[in-house]
Formats: structure tokens, C-alpha cells, sequence
């Protein structure tokens, strides 16, 4: 049984310790990450704007969003943000989980979650014990959105697709 000489392992051990802190993108990883960054992301989104939209899952529809827009957000007109709050929530959502225009519906996803943020949760701080939701969602949600509009939607979406087909295509040299 041959034993491994200490300069091997330790060449092993640095190997190890540059995989773990290397900043390098990390290829297929990086792609199943965005995916599953994206398909969490959408699931919230779908959620939260279907239940401004249209009621979906207990949610206050039009009516109740409006009326929680002017009087908890002081947003008016609160008809206008409630449609603007919703389309931006749910068609972001939709368009997250098929990886549409990721880059700049992370943007917009962003700037929902500020709004949210300025006008609802930072009063309450970033946890409150009291009942009423403190901002770390929005925090976590507009990161991860931010994490979309740096690398875009990764290889495994209609993004990706859009920029094959887009490609220019190689016809050898002009005569």
C-alpha cells in the first residue's frame, strides 16, 4: 500500500482550498444557479402579482391592492400602482421563469422591491417581531434580481436562445 507523500497532499489540500474561494465563474454551475435563482424568483413574482391582479391565492385583487396602495403606501393614484405593481410582479415572473429579457426584468424587479421598501417595510426595520413584515424580503428579492441583470439568465433560457439566433454566423472570408 503506497502511502501519499506530505508535498502531494498538501498540493491536493491548496487545490481544494483554491477551489472553494476561486471567484472564477463557474460554467454549468453557474448556469443550474441562475436557473434555480430565476424559478425561485418566479414563483415569488407569479405569487405576489397574481394576488394584486386578480385575487389569486387570498390575495386583495385590484380592489384590495388599490386600497392597501393609498392607504399603507400612500401611492396615488393606487389604482394605477396597484395595475403597474401587479404587470411588473406577474409578467416579471413569467418572463423570469422562461429567461425573457432577464437583464432588464431583473431591473424592473428591483425597482419594485426599492418601492416597496420606501414605501411600506423600512419603517418597520429590517426584522420586526411586531406582526408587520420588515424589509429583509424585499432586501433578499432585489439582490437576487440584481444577481439576474449582472450575469443575465444563463445558458439554459429564451435569452440564450435569442443571442444564438442573433449570432453572426461566420461566412468565411469576403471576396
Amino acid at each position: 500500500m503506497a502511502t501519499e507523500s506530505p508535498a502531494a497532499a498538501q498540493g491536493r489540500g491548496r487545490a481544494a482550498l483554491a477551489a472553494l474561494v476561486s471567484t472564477r465563474p463557474g460554467g454549468l454551475a453557474a448556469d443550474l444557479a441562475l436557473i434555480a435563482v430565476r424559478v425561485a424568483m418566479a414563483w415569488i413574482f407569479i405569487y405576489y402579482g397574481g394576488a394584486k391582479l386578480f385575487g389569486w391565492f387570498n390575495g386583495g385583487g385590484i380592489h384590495g391592492t388599490t386600497l392597501f396602495f393609498e392607504n399603507t403606501a400612500h401611492l396615488h393614484p393606487g389604482g394605477f400602482f396597484a395595475v403597474v405593481g401587479g404587470v411588473t410582479e406577474l409578467g416579471g415572473g413569467i418572463a423570469l421563469l422562461l429567461g425573457l429579457g432577464s437583464r432588464l426584468v431583473g431591473l424592473a424587479l428591483v425597482g419594485d422591491m426599492v418601492m416597496a421598501m420606501i414605501t411600506v417595510t423600512w419603517s418597520n426595520g429590517l426584522h420586526n417581531l411586531s406582526g408587520h413584515a420588515g424589509y429583509e424580503i424585499n432586501l433578499a428579492l432585489a439582490a437576487l434580481a440584481l444577481v439576474v441583470v449582472a450575469f443575465g439568465a444563463g445558458r439554459f433560457s429564451a435569452d440564450a436562445l435569442a443571442e444564438r439566433a442573433l449570432a453572426p454566423t461566420d461566412t468565411g472570408p469576403v471576396s
